[in-house]
């Protein structure tokens, strides 16, 4: 390849790049995502058929209503929030579903276009209504400030530019699947990601707290149940080593942004 061939490759990476930067709402931090919102929206229906086809659902009716209550009333929140203010397309095309599957795991994912899943496993921890909307806000927060997308635009990188979301999982399915399951927490990921996760982390626990605050749950119920976490034992790997803050570090953190996730609550 030719010296002004590598220049032109590289330029037209980078105006892909810059055409690919967009602004976090509420937070305002800039990020890049480089597949198109619908791919990963479509991409989506797709994985989490084939989750729910794989796992068992919960015949808790009871916490099973809980779970898609509290969804429904966050998700109304945000889209209120969004289309008040100008940013209405960030959610314009979710399809919101919630469902808890019947797993021990202490565990909670929304992968793009609102699609939630609650492990039973995280509701000992959860207690209530109101814990579960911390855990229900802070997934909503991932999927309206699109993490996943970032996470994959950081783990797959400028070779699928070219290629886009669709083609990458024709042409690698499995290694392109299971990019796709880490970018939404429904596995373990462990590598150069880590600190990128963690500041994902942050972020939705603040937006989290006010989209909560949106939809009349209290979000001081978040610092005791990060305390709760905190506190459930077991062997916890070292803060440079998990995708999630210390549980310490995350309970400060949020007491620090409380007073401001208060101003949004409006109780019911």
């Amino acid at each position: 390849m030719t010296n002004k061939s590598v220049r032109k490759l590289l330029l037209s990476a980078l105006v892909m790049i810059l055409a690919a930067c967009a602004t976090v709402p509420i937070t305002g931090r800039k990020q890049m995502n480089l597949f198109p919102e619908s791919e990963m929206i479509a991409t989506s229906l797709t994985q989490y058929d084939a989750f729910l086809k794989e796992n068992k659902l919960s015949t808790d009716k009871a916490n099973t209503e809980m779970v898609k209550s509290c969804g429904h009333r966050i998700a109304k929140a945000v889209e209120e929030f969004m289309n008040a203010n100008g940013m209405g397309d960030r959610v314009a095309n979710f399809k919101w579903e919630f469902n808890l599957i019947d797993n021990d795991t202490p565990n909670a994912w929304c992968m793009p276009g609102g699609k939630v899943v609650f492990y039973t496993g995280i509701l000992p921890y959860t207690q209530t209504e109101t814990g579960l909307a911390v855990v229900m806000g802070h997934e909503i927060a991932h999927a309206v400030a699109r993490h996943g997308n970032e996470r994959m635009s950081q783990q797959m990188g400028i070779q699928a530019l070219g290629t886009g979301l669709a083609i990458a999982l024709n042409e690698k399915p499995e290694e392109t699947q299971q990019i796709w399951m880490m970018a939404f927490g429904v596995g373990a990921n462990v590598g150069v990601m880590l600190p990128f996760s963690r500041s994902h982390e942050n972020e939705a626990d603040k937006m989290g707290l006010i989209f909560m605050a949106m939809a009349g749950y209290d979000p001081s119920e978040a610092v005791e149940f990060w305390k709760r976490m905190g506190e459930s034992g077991g062997q916890k790997p070292p803060e440079f080593l998990s995708t999630h803050p210390a549980d310490a570090t995350r309970v400060k953190n949020l007491q620090e942004f409380l007073p401001e996730a208060m101003k949004y609550y409006k109780k019911r």
